[in-house]
């Protein structure tokens, strides 16, 4: 199995430090250094290796946080939490603007500059195995795919940087936004190229990198999105359950028995996994769920046994929490509710419980000596995501989305399922439940904004958006003043000024 190596992070971070510094983005005025380092480091396979470890290392430090908040943080399951919130309310209150845009893609032009070398640069090198070389090129067209898609859905049309950056000129350097239908042009192809190049249909060992059955969901997740968002309607739709059917076919996977096993730090790229990012000890710093847990000395001590025995140890900071909305969707008998959130109740005067806070348990590590150690693996597809995604594309099709539906809801209710089993309705109402379904199966996995946009019911859903149905420009995120400052050609999005 590949592993994503600190060691070799640290190599490659001194090989290319410069490079990757000065020419990850189109909008840096800092001339690049010159393509005779580059082209001296891309000699041999060991070299094409760091750099593809050190793709996936940079692209962690986006899954640690960023991800989660374009992809999550202004639905409806997020409130305040027991700590500061540091702002993160103007997320969930949906009060983000130029000034306060979250975070930028500037770093995500830096994981396209780590792909755009690899696509440049491999083909000429040597390989011992002809098939790793093109598993080597189909995981960076893959991943130039994800980002550029993960850009599309949260900005729009963005600078379509193919190439790496390796020298200075206003025109390149200066880049004006590509139309989104141009954008997804490019992903659909990168997608294409990719799986041409899987030498295989395995999810391989660890899960740690792109494969084709995780590209060809990310392709079905695409065409769901053009079918829906831009209108491509059922040639959409059917070329994404081809490709769900064909990612089907891979084998090794299937849903765990055990929801919260999903996600332990025992239990990395386990069979449900189709890629997620590695997180090891002293590799990676905490994710995302160190903001959403509990620190000890704010469990009170009235807290029931139960509870406590849920959180164990305390770690990380609860500046934002689950919401009341999202909490009260749950039904006591879903075994997602507790994998997923716990919510603290404490006694009052009167004799009953006052609530008191809640945290997110699903990402929530491990206890060392050191203390709790957020550093799970944070998934990007697992083959939930491939069901749930069938299910949709089916009923777009006007198909019966049932036995997706219900081997999902096998596993969440147990010996309870018969109260709970799917039945087939309108294509309407099939949509709503499986837009519900996908709130308890992956929820605070950084899914349900784009989820709801893709639905078209993020004005229906998200409390703070409920009285704003006509300000529909805020279904993308503004960009930056910083980002624009730095590119002059960088037009606004609709609806946030000039």
């Amino acid at each position: 199995m590949k592993k994503i190596s600190y060691k070799i992070y640290l190599k490659v971070v001194l090989v290319f430090g410069l490079l990757f510094s000065t020419s990850c983005t189109d909008m840096l005025e800092v001339e690049p250094i010159s393509t005779i380092t580059a082209a001296g480091f891309w000699v041999n396979e060991d070299n094409a290796n760091g750099a593809l470890n050190g793709m996936y290392v940079r692209f962690r430090d986006q899954s640690s946080s960023n991800l989660f908040v374009w992809g999550e943080s202004r639905s409806e399951t997020l409130s305040y939490g027991l700590q500061a919130s540091q702002g993160l309310e103007r997320y969930f209150l949906n009060d983000v603007d130029p000034n306060f845009a979250g975070p930028d893609w500037l770093r995500l032009y830096t994981t396209i500059h780590d792909a755009n070398l690899i696509i440049k640069y491999v083909p000429g090198i040597t390989f011992n195995n002809e098939a790793n070389k093109n598993k080597m090129l189909a995981e960076a067209y893959t991943m130039r795919a994800f980002l550029y898609f993960t850009m599309a859905k949260t900005w729009g049309g963005v600078p379509l940087v193919l190439d790496p950056t390796e020298g200075y000129d206003a025109e390149m350097t200066f880049r004006p936004r590509a139309s989104v239908e141009e954008i997804f042009t490019q992903i659909k192809a990168d997608l294409d190229r990719a799986l041409e190049l899987y030498p295989n249909n395995n999810a391989g060992t660890g899960r740690a990198y792109w494969s084709k059955p995780a590209a060809n969901v990310l392709k079905a997740e695409v065409f769901l999105w053009t079918g829906k968002v831009l209108n491509g309607g059922q040639a959409d739709f059917t070329t994404a359950l081809t490709a769900l059917n064909d990612a089907q076919g891979a084998g090794g996977l299937g849903l765990l028995p055990n929801y919260d096993n999903i996600f332990r730090y025992s239990n990395k790229g386990n069979s449900e996994v189709l890629f997620g990012v590695r997180y090891l000890d002293l590799e990676a710093g905490a994710n995302y769920n160190a903001n959403m847990y509990i620190r000890d000395d704010e469990i009170p001590p009235s807290a029931s046994d139960e509870v406590k025995a849920k959180l164990g140890q305390g770690g990380g900071l609860n500046r934002w929490a689950p919401s009341q909305a999202i909490r009260a969707q749950f039904d006591e008998r879903d075994s997602r509710r507790d994998a997923s959130f716990v919510e603290i109740f404490v006694p009052n005067n009167e004799g009953g419980q006052n609530y008191y806070g809640s945290a997110v348990r699903k990402y929530r590590g491990y206890v060392d000596p050191s203390g709790r150690r957020f550093i799970d693996d944070i998934i990007i597809y697992r083959y939930a995501d491939l069901l749930l995604l069938k299910a949709e594309a089916k009923n777009a099709l006007g198909q019966d989305p049932s036995p997706e539906m219900n081997e999902i809801r096998q596993r969440a209710y147990g010996a309870n399922f018969e109260d709970f089993r799917f039945v087939n309705g309108s294509r309407e109402a099939n949509d709503e439940a499986i837009l519900q379904e996908r709130l308890f199966e992956f929820a605070f996995e950084g899914k349900r904004w784009w989820d709801l946009v893709r639905f078209d019911k993020a004005f229906d859903k998200v409390p703070s958006l409920q009285e704003r149905s006509t300000q529909r420009h805020l279904l993308l995120w503004p960009i930056s003043l910083g980002t624009i400052s730095l590119n002059s050609r960088i037009v606004q999005n609709p609806g946030y000024g000039n």
